[in-house]
C-alpha cells in the first residue's frame, strides 16, 4: 500500500506483469451452473392446459432449469444446462407429445480453430476440407494454407474437436487445437498451494458454478487453470476471488497470471531445424555422388580409379554411388514416400508423388544396372544415382528456404494487443462518485463497468465511456484522423489510443475480445483464413500429368516388348548385352524420367525467389508467390490518406500577419504558449518557430516562459507570455474569450478551410496578431505516382477516415477523382469488397492499424514500411522505404515475374514434349538414335537448369519510375512562408 501525491491510496495489485499474486476483497458471487436458452415456436397449442402440460413434461427432464410456454403466441422459452441435455432432445421430447416444433433454431453450433501441420500445396488444403466436411456433425470447414489453420463449425452434440483432429490425422496431416468455441475471453492462472487432485477438482467445480463461466480446464500437474468466461456476467478478478474463497479456512492459494507459450513459433523453429538438418545430411551424401559420377571421370587420370572393376562389369565408382545414394533415397527421402502414400490414399496426386516416382525410377533403374553389371561380363550400362540424390537435395533446399521465409513473418497481430498498456489504475468510488481508493492492476484483470483513471501520456487500456474529466485522445490508429480528438464526459474512448494532456475517468464498456483492437484482429484473421490461395499451375498439371506419364511409359514398354517377342523388328536393333525386355524397359524408363515434370516444381519458386530478392533490393518486400500472381492483374489502387499519400505529420505551411508585429515575434509568442502542450498542432507551431529562429540566425532555442498556462479542450491554449495575454487556437477560443474577428481574418479562415488547412489564430492582449496555416503535406512523389498509374490503365481511389473537406482537397491536389471520406476500418474493407464485386482486381495501400482489414480484403495489400506492424503483417507487399513509387514497382515487377514464370513453364514442358517421343524410340528405327535413361535424366536436369537460368534473368530488372527528389522544391520540411 502506498500513497499518491494527492493522498489517494494506491494498492499494487500486480507484483509482475507476467506473474502476480492477487488478494482482493470482493462481494460473494451468485453461483449457478452455466446455462443456455432456446426459444421454440410450437404449433398445436390450443389452450392454457396444453401449455401447462408442455411445461410439466419438460420440467421432468434432467437439465431443464425453467420452462415458460405462451399459449397465445405459441412460443416456449426453455433454460437448460447443456451438460445434461441439448436443444435437439428438447425438440424431440415436445414432438413425442404430439406437438409440432416450427422454426427450430440451429443454435447448437460450436466453432473451433485448429493448427494444421504438413500442408504443402492447395491440394492439401482441399483434401483437409473434404475430410472435415465428410465428418459427422461438421457444418462448415475452411482451411487456410498460408495461415496453416482450419476453422470448423460443427454440432457439439454429434462431434467434438478431438474427433475433428482424428479426421485430419486420418487424412495424413497433423493438427493441434488452437481454440474451441467462443473462448476469446479467457484467463490463464497459476495456483500455488494446490496440494492434491481433490483440491483441484473442488476448485474446478467452484469455478464451473460461477455464472458466466463457459469452460474450465485444469492442469493438475503444473497447477494451472484456463477459464473461458462471458464478460457480461463475470471477470478475471471475480474468478481469482472464487479460487481464494475455496481455500479460505483450509489452504491459502496464491493465484498468479501467466502467459502460455506461443506454440506456432516453437513449431516453426523445429520445422526449420528439421529441414536444414535433412538438407545438410542429403548434401553429405549427394555431393560425393556428383563428384564420382560427373566430375572425377572427366579429370584424367584423377578419376581413373573409379573405373576399376570389382566383379565382372561392376566398378568401384558404381558401387560407391550405390552406397552413398541409398541413404538419400530411403532415409532422407522418406518424407516423400509418406506424402505420396497419403496423397494416393486420398485418391489424388501432388508433387510428393512426382518426386517419389522420378527418384524411384532413377534409383531402381540404377540398381538394375548394378545388378546387371555384377552378373554380366559384357554388359555396359550407365547408372544415374546422381539424378535421384541431386533431385532430393534440391527439393529439400527449396522446402528449407520456404520454411525460413515463413518464419521471418513476424506475428504482428500479437503485437496489436501490446498497444494496450500492461497496467491500469482501478478506482473505487463511493455513492457520490468520490474516489475511495486507487489500485494499479493488470490490464488483463479489468472487468466490465470498472472505473479507470487515465493520466496524461498514458494509453487507454480498454474501450469505455468518459464519466469525468476532459482531454485530447489520439485515435489516428483507429479512425485515420491525424489530429487528437477532444474528449468530454459521455464521449467514447478506444483501447490502445493515447491520452494527451488531461486526466480522464473512464467506465469500461468492452473488455477482452469485445474491444475495438480485438475486433480488428479477429477481422484480419478471418479475412486471411477466408482468402482462397491461388491454385498453382504445377499442382493442376501434376494431377493429370503423373497418371499420363505412367501410362505413356507403360505403353512404350509394351510397344517395344511385344513386337520384340514376336520378331516384328530385326534382332540387330537390340544392343549387345541386352535382350528385348531390357531394351523395352530402357525405353519405358527413359519416358518416365524425361517426362517427369520436376522442372515444374522450380518454375514458380525460382522466379518468385529472384523477384522477391530483387524487389527487396528495390525497396519492395513481396510476401511470396500469391502476391506476385495477383498484382499483375490490378486494375484499381485504393489509397489511404494519412501517412500514405501524406507525410503523416502536421507542419506549418504559411504564416499571415494581421498586425504590425513581425513573423518572428508572432511565432515566438505562439510557440511559447504552445510549448507545454502535447497536441500535434502545438508541436508543429513550436517546430516552425525553431526553424524560423535558425533562418534569422538566432542560435538559441530558448522560448519565453509562459505563466497561467491553460488548455481549452477542442479550442486551444492560453497563457501569459512576457506580461501579455496570449491565446493560440481556433475561432471557438477567440469567440469564447471575446476576441473580435475582422472581415480580413474571416476571409482568411474561409480560404484556408477551402484548401483543407487548419488555421491557428494567435491573439495578443485581445487582438488577432496573425495566423498560422497547418496541414499534413502531400508526399512529393504522390502526384507523379497517380499519374503514372493512370498511364498504366490503373485507376486510383482515395478512402480515408478523415473529413470530407480534407479528403476532397487532397484528392484534387494529387489527381484522384473518386473519394470516400469519414470511413471506419470495416467501411474501408467494405469499399474494397464492393469494387471486387464489379470484377475488378483491387490493390490497397495503407499504413495504419485502421487499414489492416482493407489490406487483407484487397486482392493485393500494400503497407507503407513506416506504418504499424499490424498493417505490415496484414499486407501482401511492404513498401520498405515508405516510397509511393514502389507501388508502381510492385505491380510492374509482378507483371515481369508472371511473364517469366510462363516462360519457365514453356521451358519445363518444352523439354518433355520434345523429349518424350525421342525417349519412346520414335527416331530409333530410322536413325538409330536412342535416348538412354541416363541421357533422359540429363535432359530432365537441363530442363531444370534452363528454368533456373530463365528466372535469374529477373536480376536485371529496373524500376519503371524513379522520382528525382533532388529536384523537388516543395517538401514536408521546406515550405515557404507567405506574408
Amino acid at each position: 500500500m502506498k500513497e499518491t501525491a494527492n493522498g489517494d491510496l494506491v494498492v499494487p495489485l500486480l507484483e509482475s506483469p507476467e506473474r502476480t499474486t492477487v488478494t482482493i476483497p470482493h462481494p460473494s458471487l451468485r453461483r449457478t451452473k452455466s446455462t443456455r436458452t432456446v426459444m421454440l415456436k410450437i404449433s398445436g397449442i390450443k389452450c392454457a392446459t396444453c401449455a401447462t402440460s408442455i411445461e410439466s413434461m419438460l420440467g421432468k427432464l434432467e437439465g431443464i432449469e425453467s420452462v415458460s410456454v405462451s399459449p397465445i403466441e405459441g412460443q416456449a422459452v426453455i433454460i437448460y444446462r447443456p451438460e445434461f441435455i441439448n436443444a435437439k432432445r428438447i425438440k424431440e421430447a415436445i414432438e413425442n407429445n404430439n406437438y409440432q416444433v416450427d422454426d427450430f433454431p440451429d443454435q447448437d453450433i460450436a466453432v473451433c480453430r485448429l493448427r494444421i501441420k504438413g500442408m504443402a500445396c492447395t491440394s492439401c488444403s482441399e483434401s483437409i476440407e473434404q475430410a472435415l466436411l465428410m465428418a459427422d456433425g461438421v457444418k462448415k470447414a475452411v482451411v487456410g494454407l498460408a495461415l496453416e489453420e482450419a476453422k470448423i463449425h460443427f454440432d457439439p452434440n454429434i462431434t467434438d474437436s478431438n474427433r475433428l483432429i482424428e479426421a485430419i490425422e486420418d487424412a495424413g496431416f497433423g493438427a493441434d487445437l488452437i481454440s474451441s468455441g467462443d473462448d476469446m475471453n479467457k484467463v490463464h492462472l497459476k495456483i500455488e498451494g494446490l496440494g492434491s487432485p481433490e483440491e483441484a477438482s473442488l476448485i474446478q467445480s467452484s469455478l464451473e458454478a460461477v455464472e458466466g463461466v463457459n469452460h474450465v480446464e485444469m492442469d493438475v500437474v503444473d497447477s494451472k487453470v484456463t477459464i473461458t468466461y462471458d464478460p457480461d456476467y463475470t471477470g478475471p478478478r471475480s474468478l481469482i476471488q472464487c479460487i481464494q474463497e475455496v481455500g479460505h479456512g483450509r489452504n491459502f492459494y496464491r493465484v498468479s497470471l501467466y502467459t502460455p507459450p506461443r506454440r506456432r513459433e516453437s513449431e516453426r523453429q523445429h520445422e526449420t531445424l528439421v529441414f536444414r538438418n535433412q538438407f545438410l545430411l542429403s548434401c553429405l551424401f549427394s555431393v560425393p555422388v556428383v563428384l564420382f559420377s560427373m566430375v572425377l571421370p572427366m579429370l584424367h587420370p584423377l578419376g581413373n580409379w573409379l573405373d576399376y572393376k570389382v566383379h565382372n562389369m561392376l566398378t568401384i565408382g558404381m558401387l560407391l554411388r550405390l552406397v552413398l545414394c541409398t541413404p538419400v533415397q530411403f532415409i532422407v527421402g522418406w518424407r516423400f514416400y509418406l506424402g505420396s502414400y497419403h496423397a494416393l490414399k486420398r485418391g489424388s496426386t501432388n508433387m510428393d508423388v512426382l518426386v517419389a516416382l522420378g527418384t524411384n525410377a532413377a534409383y531402381f533403374y540404377s540398381v538394375y544396372i548394378v545388378l546387371k553389371s555384377v552378373t554380366s561380363d559384357s554388359f555396359e550400362g550407365q547408372d544415374f544415382f546422381e539424378t535421384s540424390a541431386m533431385l532430393i537435395s534440391f527439393i529439400l533446399l527449396g522446402k528449407y528456404l520456404e520454411v525460413v521465409a515463413k518464419g521471418k513473418t513476424s506475428d504482428a497481430l500479437a503485437k496489436l494487443t501490446d498497444l494496450a498498456p500492461d497496467t491500469a489504475f482501478l478506482l473505487n468510488l463511493d455513492s457520490d462518485g468520490n474516489v475511495i481508493s486507487e489500485m494499479e492492476i493488470s490490464t488483463q484483470l479489468i472487468q466490465r463497468n470498472d472505473i479507470l483513471k487515465i493520466v496524461p501520456g498514458a494509453k487507454v487500456p480498454v474501450d469505455g465511456v468518459v464519466i469525468r474529466g476532459q482531454s485530447y485522445v489520439n485515435e489516428s490508429m483507429i479512425t485515420g484522423e491525424s489530429r487528437p480528438i477532444a474528449k468530454r464526459p459521455g464521449d467514447k474512448v478506444i483501447g490502445g489510443t493515447m491520452n494527451a494532456n488531461g486526466t480522464l475517468q473512464v467506465k469500461a464498456t468492452h473488455v477482452g475480445s469485445e474491444t475495438a483492437l480485438s475486433q480488428i484482429v479477429q477481422l484480419v484473421e478471418a479475412a486471411q483464413l477466408a482468402r482462397a490461395p491461388v491454385q498453382k499451375l504445377a499442382d493442376r498439371i501434376s494431377r493429370f500429368f503423373v497418371p499420363a506419364v505412367v501410362v505413356a511409359a507403360f505403353i512404350t514398354w509394351l510397344g517395344w516388348f511385344i513386337p520384340g517377342e514376336f520378331g516384328v523388328y530385326p534382332r540387330h536393333w537390340i544392343p549387345k548385352g541386352m535382350d528385348g525386355f531390357e531394351l523395352a524397359l530402357q525405353f519405358g524408363i527413359s519416358v518416365l524420367v524425361v517426362a517427369c515434370p520436376c522442372a515444374l516444381g522450380l518454375a514458380t519458386p525460382t522466379a518468385v525467389m529472384v523477384a522477391t530478392g530483387k524487389g527487396a533490393s528495390q525497396g519492395v518486400l513481396i510476401k511470396g508467390g500469391n502476391a506476385l500472381e495477383k498484382a499483375h492483374k490490378v486494375k484499381i489502387v485504393v489509397f489511404d490518406k494519412t501517412g500514405t499519400l501524406t507525410v503523416g505529420k502536421p507542419v506549418v505551411v504559411s504564416t499571415t500577419l494581421f498586425s504590425s508585429k513581425s513573423i518572428q515575434e508572432l511565432c515566438d509568442v505562439a510557440a511559447a504558449a504552445e510549448a507545454d502542450s502535447e497536441h500535434p498542432l502545438a508541436k508543429a507551431v513550436v517546430e516552425h518557430a525553431k526553424k524560423l529562429r535558425q533562418q534569422y540566425g538566432i542560435n538559441s532555442d530558448h522560448l519565453p516562459e509562459v505563466k497561467d498556462f491553460e488548455v481549452h479542450p477542442g479550442a486551444g491554449v492560453s497563457g501569459n507570455v512576457e506580461g501579455k495575454r496570449v491565446l493560440v487556437g481556433n475561432t471557438r477560443l477567440m469567440v469564447a474569450c471575446q476576441v473580435p474577428l475582422s472581415s480580413e481574418v474571416e476571409d482568411y479562415l474561409t480560404e484556408t478551410e477551402q484548401i483543407a488547412r487548419t488555421c491557428v489564430l494567435v491573439a495578443i492582449d485581445g487582438v488577432i496578431g496573425g495566423a498560422l496555416a497547418v496541414t499534413d503535406p502531400l508526399k512529393p512523389e504522390a502526384v507523379s505516382v497517380v499519374s503514372f498509374l493512370r498511364s498504366m490503365n490503373i485507376s486510383s481511389i482515395l478512402v480515408t477516415g478523415d473529413n470530407w473537406a480534407t479528403a476532397n482537397a487532397i484528392a484534387q491536389e494529387v489527381g484522384i477523382g473518386t473519394v470516400f471520406a469519414e470511413t471506419d476500418p470495416v467501411g474501408k474493407a467494405e469499399k474494397v469488397k464492393e469494387l471486387q464485386k464489379k470484377g475488378l482486381v483491387v490493390a490497397m495501400v495503407g499504413d495504419g492499424i485502421n487499414d489492416s482489414p482493407a489490406l487483407v480484403a484487397a486482392d493485393v495489400g500494400m503497407a507503407i514500411g513506416a506504418g504499424t506492424d499490424v498493417a505490415i503483417e496484414a499486407a501482401d507487399v511492404v513498401l520498405i522505404k515508405s516510397n509511393l513509387e514502389d507501388v508502381i514497382t510492385a505491380i510492374d515487377l509482378s507483371r515481369k515475374t508472371l511473364s517469366r514464370i510462363r516462360l519457365n513453364y514453356v521451358w519445363a514442358l518444352g523439354y518433355n514434349v520434345l523429349g518424350v517421343p525421342v525417349a519412346a524410340g520414335v527416331l530409333f528405327p530410322f536413325t538409330g538414335i536412342r535416348l538412354p535413361p541416363w541421357l533422359a535424366g540429363a535432359c530432365m536436369a537441363a530442363s531444370s537448369l534452363s528454368v533456373v537460368c530463365s528466372s535469374l534473368l529477373l536480376q536485371s530488372y529496373k524500376k519503371p519510375l524513379s522520382y528525382a527528389r533532388d529536384d523537388v522544391v516543395a517538401s514536408a520540411d521546406g515550405y515557404s512562408n507567405s506574408v
